[in-house]
């Protein structure tokens, strides 16, 4: 995993729909993970929570995709120590929001109906708030990566 770049923008930029949410419902993972739709925020309290904020930073992750589990892993927790490191800064409303499903344990206990090990680190997929990635990076699916967003203040 490697940080290709991290970019800041303005929050008003950031589109917020029931589109991205719509596609979840075609993932596997919808509804097994608490990051995931139906227990993320509905994408409507999302955008008034996006509202709320003036910055947000994009981050994009260049992965192997021959280990992708691990390496997503690592973009998670690179997500977590960022936004940690924003509010000793004094943004304290900084949180990061996942690019996809929470895969911080090898075996969630939550797919089978136990509670979840990391509550405190779990956050919300960027598509399953209702975020549309498209709105603020070119997509292009032959580049092996994953992009990250960190609304700041």
């Amino acid at each position: 995993m490697e940080v290709l770049w991290e970019k800041e923008v303005d929050a008003s930029s950031i589109v917020v729909s029931p589109r991205p949410v719509w596609k979840c419902r075609l993932c596997p993972m919808y509804g097994k993970r608490p990051s995931c739709p139906p227990y993320a925020p509905d994408w409507r309290e999302a955008k008034e929570w996006v509202g709320s904020f003036k910055k947000a930073l994009i981050v994009k992750f260049s992965i192997n995709m021959k280990d992708f589990e691990e390496e997503k892993r690592k973009v998670l927790l690179w997500l977590l120590k960022r936004e940690a490191e924003l509010f000793r800064e004094g943004k304290l409303y900084a949180m990061a929001l996942f690019p996809g499903n929470c895969n911080l344990c090898d075996d969630c206990p939550f797919e089978r109906g136990q509670a979840c090990r990391m509550p405190e680190k779990v956050r919300p997929s960027v598509d399953a708030v209702g975020i549309e990635l498209s709105s603020l990076v070119d997509i292009d699916f032959s580049e092996s990566v994953l992009y990250g967003v960190i609304m700041v203040e």
